[in-house]
């Protein structure tokens, strides 16, 4: 499952000497050589976009941002969804990480309450206005997923909006004011037209596309029939035993591990 290595020790300034690991980003998509799928070394970065990220391996992870969408000789920009399975987990958190340090820094440059020129904050994560003081910290999106159970049977949805398109757990995002519990009822009645209770936690995941952080329960059915909102949900029903299961086309996300663990 994607996530951070235990090993891995999150910086907010960086060291001035020791070996480092750069991660460059054009909007989404990470500069890496062709080849072997790894970093490049000797980057030249502008300083005013370079972000401390952490120690990982004996080395300085840092972050930068470009506006230059061609990518050197022998490099490719390439989107994190399109590394799975293609570089290891521990590397990917890191560069989900990175990706979402840089994502804020490019995206808060200038200040949302005055238009003032942001700057780093001293001793925290945080882009300070220079003219009005209003701090602005990396953007952090939670949405809850929910598996419901009914006996021996599992109730999975195609989501309408999703670029995939293959069954999987409920799942929303928060809003103002909400628990994640409110958020989940709220969800599942108005995507499925179901009541559940007897919610269980069962795990949490950042998931840097571009700044969500996935709360995943488990929850069983209390009543109603399965009347799908269109907009949100192509298609939702119950996979007991029998049923053929959905491919967990990977692992390194928590929705596969929800599934994997609550197989009928």
């Amino acid at each position: 499952m994607l996530q951070t290595p235990a090993s891995f020790v999150p910086l907010l300034r960086a060291p001035e000497n020791g070996a480092r690991l750069t991660f460059l980003f054009h909007r989404d998509r990470l500069l890496l050589r062709e080849g072997n799928l790894t970093l490049p070394e000797g980057l030249q970065v502008d300083t005013a976009r370079l972000h401390p990220v952490g120690e990982w391996q004996g080395r300085h992870c840092e972050v930068a941002w470009t506006d230059e969408e061609q990518a050197p000789a022998g490099h490719a920009f390439v989107g994190l969804r399109g590394l799975f399975g293609a570089v290891g987990d521990d590397f990917l958190g890191i560069a989900g990480r990175a990706f979402q340090i840089a994502e804020w820094a490019r995206t808060h440059r200038f200040c949302g309450a005055c238009a003032g020129p942001m700057a780093r904050a001293e001793g925290e994560r945080a882009m300070r206005c220079g003219a009005c003081g209003h701090l602005a910290y990396p953007r952090i999106s939670p949405a809850m997923m929910v598996l419901i159970k009914k006996g021996e049977q599992r109730l999975l949805a195609c989501h309408a909006n999703s670029p995939y398109k293959r069954f999987t757990a409920l799942a929303g995002f928060l809003e103002a004011g909400e628990s994640i519990e409110e958020a989940v009822h709220r969800e599942v009645f108005e995507e499925v037209g179901l009541r559940v209770h007897k919610l269980q936690y069962f795990g949490s995941q950042s998931w840097p596309f571009p700044h969500s952080l996935m709360i995943a329960y488990t929850a069983e059915y209390l009543d109603g029939e399965i009347v799908t909102d269109p907009n949100e949900i192509s298609e939702a029903r119950w996979f007991g035993p029998g049923d053929e299961w959905p491919t967990l086309s990977h692992t390194v996300s928590i929705a596969s591990e929800l599934l994997a663990v609550n197989r009928p």
